[in-house]
């Protein structure tokens, strides 16, 4: 089989374009922003970083190890709990591409240390870094915690927010939407719906205004 140059290889991933497993970074000059990438891979399905590559896919070229400094940096001081990083350099036309790659997390949520001292999550939405949400923090939770699937029955709060979700059309409702339409405190809607997505009976979408719920 014959092997791919460095210039093959990158270029046909820059053929792909970003997209929800893949990002381009013209260089690195804040590690605690590509800690957001990295949290967002691993909180997703998990995704690279070709850094050295501008938006348009042109190969700028890097640096190679202060790079992977900043790059380790970020995973291992700004990332909680650390995340693992494949790092490997490629020289397509003579510049250097580091490509950084990180799996899915085993145990969610990946967050970040920010500035202020809290501690976000991010998801990987199409070829963006977006915030996690309350629910989705309840979702891997309830997965950490092996709840158990749901049985056939509901209770009648279960059974009344399901059906309001139900109800909706495709493009789904917002936490708000749902709220306004049952008389269930707020909090106890995000811990319904966390449960309702970790038994696949409820799906996020996303679109310009934030996440939204829809019925499997």
């Amino acid at each position: 089989m014959k092997v791919q140059d460095d210039t093959a290889y990158i270029r046909a991933l820059i053929s792909e374009g970003e997209h929800v497993r893949q990002d381009f970074k013209f260089e690195i000059s804040d590690s605690r922003k590509i800690a957001r990438s990295l949290s967002a891979f691993a909180n997703t399905e998990g995704g690279r970083l070709l850094i050295g590559v501008k938006d348009n896919g042109r190969i700028a070229g890097v640096r190679s190890e202060e790079e992977m400094y900043m790059v380790e940096a970020a995973a291992q001081v700004y990332c909680i709990p650390a995340v693992e990083v494949d790092m490997r350099v490629y020289r397509p036309e003579g510049r250097s591409v580091l490509v950084a790659s990180v799996g899915p997390a085993v145990r969610k949520p990946v967050t970040v240390k920010e500035e202020d001292g809290s501690r976000l999550a991010y998801v990987r939405i199409a070829d963006e870094n977006i915030l996690a949400t309350a629910v989705h923090i309840g979702a891997w939770k309830c997965a950490a915690d092996s709840v158990p699937s749901k049985a056939v029955s509901f209770t009648h709060q279960e059974k009344s927010l399901l059906d309001i979700i139900s109800s909706a059309d495709t493009s789904g409702m917002t936490l708000s939407q749902i709220c306004r339409r049952v008389t269930i405190p707020r909090r106890r809607v995000i811990d319904l719906l966390s449960h309702f997505v970790h038994w696949d009976l409820v799906e996020f979408c996303h679109d310009s205004h934030g996440f939204r719920y829809r019925a499997v």
